[in-house]
């Protein structure tokens, strides 16, 4: 009697851990898949308002105006999206999704590896698939992110990842794409519990720190021209920086720091570089679109660093640097499960300038060409990803947010996760109570 107490218990235990899991991975495209009669919003600031959008294998074949171009669908599994918004998915960078579960669980962190020069830290092999993030994320059009480790001065390489997966290998939509770099602080800022403000001190080991990380780039260039040499994991990862292959992600706030920062990398030879960051980049517009570094901004949900900055300067802050000229895309920088609140930050971006289509840029398109992978993803172009979702309504509002389908390369996505599944729960528990 106690055994079979035990095992029930045992089971109804089992049962209830399965059953908050993340949805079991999407199979494959079976078969081509049309789209029809949806307002297509393509990424690149055109929308077409009948669309006509087909894919197979993963792919897009074709994306069209439905008023303008007949097709014979016999093959194709046809969803009629009439009165509905398709977007590409929407991609975020700079993102620990993966790494990172529980913050305060010291096992439940693989986000940083000790030392300051970690180039050769590659995210994509540490990326877990069973994060319960990922569903939470494509529930609001986040399909796609860049997995990056975090901490000392070269934090390591970062991959773009899907949002869906039974391992990294499945998840990879392109390895190793950028490397990180946390640029010295010119200014050290504290904050004072006394005063509840930041105090700003300088920083004494400006220099050293910027002299040290000129020498290992000098030495990662020299060993990249050595006929005969023996291997160097950490000079190894830096030499797509010179080749054009990986993006410089150069993390770095202060104008006067952004400034140094890009000077310092076009001296080292580095082809293709990224601000991340960039909260004083309205300041050096000009500089940045000279130089054409486009620059990942943090969420638009926040207050302005300095006191003497306009209380909404976050709000405007990513039309302002459009205006002058420069790609601008947007990030999550808080905690980890703000990420799936992407499109909002787009939204509030269109609410204070930019148009919708601008906005979307910030989350889809300008997003690819900042991370250098803009020939997959980013837009509904034939050739490129077929990672793509259905809206209700406007996607860069929480109202019209409502996805009823969402495809990652072709695959079609299990939408509902743990959060709406207690949702339903409780709902009907308090519907009984009533």
């Amino acid at each position: 009697m106690k055994k079979s107490l035990y095992i029930l218990v045992l089971t109804i235990f089992t049962m209830n851990i399965v059953s908050a899991q993340t949805p079991v991975p999407a199979k494959p495209q079976a078969k081509p898949i049309a789209l029809t009669g949806g307002v297509a919003h393509i990424g690149n600031g055109q929308v077409i308002q009948n669309s006509l959008i087909t894919f197979d294998k993963g792919k897009l074949t074709g994306v069209a105006d439905a008023t303008v171009v007949k097709m014979d669908l016999a093959g194709y599994e046809v969803i009629n999206i009439s009165g509905k918004h398709v977007y590409p998915g929407f991609i975020l960078p700079n993102s620990q999704v993966g790494l990172q579960e529980v913050s305060s669980i010291r096992a439940m962190n693989d986000n940083a590896e000790r030392g300051q020069m970690n180039p050769n830290v590659r995210s994509q092999i540490s990326y877990n698939t069973d994060t319960e993030y990922t569903p939470t994320f494509r529930f609001n059009g986040v399909l796609l992110a860049e997995s990056t480790p975090t901490g000392g001065t070269i934090s390591g390489s970062s991959s773009l990842m899907e949002m869906d997966g039974w391992n990294w290998e499945d998840a990879t939509v392109a390895a190793d794409i950028a490397i990180h770099m946390n640029w010295p602080s010119i200014m050290s800022r504290q904050f004072d519990f006394n005063t509840f403000s930041f105090n700003e001190s300088a920083n004494a080991n400006y220099e050293k720190q910027v002299t040290e990380i000129t020498q290992f780039f000098t030495e990662a260039l020299s060993y990249g021209v050595l006929t005969s040499k023996e291997t160097n994991l950490k000079f190894e990862a830096m030499q797509g920086l010179f080749d054009g292959k990986k993006t410089l992600m150069l993390h770095a706030n202060n104008p006067k720091e952004i400034v140094e920062s890009v000077r310092f990398a076009q001296r080292s030879g580095v082809k293709r570089m990224t601000l991340v960051g960039g909260t004083g980049a309205y300041w050096v517009a000009d500089f940045l679109k000279e130089n054409k570094i486009p620059v990942i901004l943090p969420s638009t949900h926040n207050l302005p660093n300095r006191a003497d900055e306009d209380v909404d300067m976050p709000y405007k802050l990513p039309h302002l640097l459009t205006q002058a000229g420069v790609t601008v895309s947007l990030m999550d920088d808080g905690a980890l499960h703000g990420g799936r609140n992407l499109g909002f930050y787009a939204g509030t971006a269109a609410a204070y300038g930019m148009s919708k289509e601008d906005a979307l840029k910030t989350i889809t398109s300008n997003t690819a060409k900042a991370l250098g992978i803009d020939s997959r993803v980013g837009t509904l172009e034939v050739g490129k990803d077929a990672t793509l979702f259905v809206s209700n309504g406007d996607a860069l509002d929480y109202r019209g947010n409502i996805l009823t389908h969402a495809f990652i390369s072709g695959k079609l996505m299990t939408l509902p996760g743990n959060q709406q599944e207690l949702y339903e729960r409780y709902s009907r528990k308090y519907g009984q109570m009533e």
